[in-house]
């Protein structure tokens, strides 16, 4: 059985190839999108070619791609797309109409918004953990190394919404929205998306349109200027003040950061490291800190993002904001913790800094859950059903 895997370098791309394979399935890899300046008529004209030359079960890729799916629904090839990243604004294209399409969407609130447009090829799917390969590398390490860490960007170098050429009432009433909507709720976009004014943005033009006009199934405009701005400029704002305000709480050298931003307003209470690399070396800070804390980018409304799927399948400790999703699959002080406030953060890492046996019977737990439901390779096999399902 061959299939064709469409690569553009995402991170997540080798824990994949890795379980298709481990399914028997023969992976054939399409390395053309990892290379920017091969045009677009190449890239079709070598899918073409592959198709003909392995007769694959299904074209795969990490996110969706347009053209991946016309060329797919062209050839009679089921095109088989798994969202990591959230929002993925390529699903909202009119190929999502396609009926070789089998789209896998991991944050529930975005597969509501498109499923109706094909909701045959559509399905809501959960992130996983990449078990089986962390478990190799970290061997039998069990050593703590760091009281609280947290890897990942600060967004203060991808920030546009501080130079937007807008008026400063309007930023005024942006800046407003994101404050409350932080206040008021740990998860999510829901306050500023029900009161954002079309007036604030009448007047910005997106410096490179995602699609022409009429090429997809809904008005953009509103959801690509809150995510693309707003949702950065959210994420600087909670990161910053989150990590800041238990850098105040617990002082100096408790709280560790991971990443390759700008630390200019960091407080200096907190250790500082360089950002580390993703599949070799984030695994073992995950497994050598006490508590691993994890701020979902706003733009994931009720998913369960990546890092937490990661931290777990390391047997780390996961102290994460409340998103909806949770819920569904873990027992909240069981397998993992949650936060709705600064002010719970604060108790919580101060109680599982204090109860050691607790923090690692729930680490323990947290990652046998992972392994026994949700690793990668369980999550292709869900994927290869829907296709098999749809052939037979």
């Amino acid at each position: 059985m061959n299939m064709i895997f469409y690569r553009y370098n995402s991170v997540c791309e080798p824990d994949y190839i890795d379980a298709f394979k481990g399914m028997g399935i023969n992976v054939i890899e399409d390395r053309d999108g990892m290379d920017n300046s091969v045009e677009l008529s190449s890239k079709i004209h070598k899918i073409g070619e592959l198709v003909l030359e392995y007769s694959p079960l299904f074209i795969f890729s990490i996110n969706y791609f347009p053209f991946i799916s016309i060329v797919c629904d062209k050839l009679g090839v089921i095109y088989m797309a798994e969202t990591v990243d959230c929002p993925v604004f390529e699903i909202y294209h009119n190929s999502i109409r396609n009926k070789n399409n089998r789209l896998f969407l991991f944050d529930y609130a975005q597969y509501s918004s498109i499923k109706d447009y094909n909701s045959e090829g559509t399905f809501y799917l959960p992130l996983g953990s990449p078990v089986e390969r962390v478990s190799k590398l970290l061997g039998n390490e069990n050593r703590y190394l760091y009281d609280i860490s947290f890897i990942g960007s600060l967004y203060a170098e991808k920030d546009p919404f501080i130079d937007l050429n807008i008026s400063d009432d309007q930023k005024k009433n942006l800046t407003d929205l994101m404050e409350k909507q932080i206040h008021d709720s740990p998860y999510g976009i829901d306050y500023i998306s029900s009161n954002f004014r079309s007036e604030d943005v009448k007047d910005v033009h997106f410096n490179e349109p995602l699609f022409d006009n009429g090429e997809t199934v809904l008005d953009l405009d509103k959801s690509v200027f809150i995510n693309n701005y707003l949702t950065y400029h959210m994420a600087y704002l909670e990161r910053t003040k989150i990590l800041n305000s238990l850098a105040s709480e617990m002082g100096d050298g408790v709280v560790h950061l991971f990443t390759r931003s700008s630390t200019d307003r960091i407080d200096p209470r907190i250790v500082k490291h360089n950002g580390v690399k993703t599949l070799t070396e984030m695994p073992f800070v995950f497994r050598q800190s006490k508590i691993n804390i994890n701020t979902t980018m706003r733009s994931i409304q009720t998913g369960i993002p990546q890092r937490v799927w990661d931290i777990l399948s390391c047997r780390g400790f996961v102290l994460t904001n409340y998103q909806p999703e949770i819920e569904e699959y873990f027992e909240i002080g069981k397998h993992i913790e949650t936060y709705e406030n600064e002010e719970e953060l604060r108790e919580k890492v101060k109680y599982y800094l204090e109860h050691d046996e607790e923090r690692e019977k729930i680490a323990r737990l947290g990652f046998e859950e992972v392994r026994q439901k949700h690793t990668i390779i369980m999550r292709t096999i869900s994927m290869i059903k829907a296709v098999t399902s749809f052939i037979g």
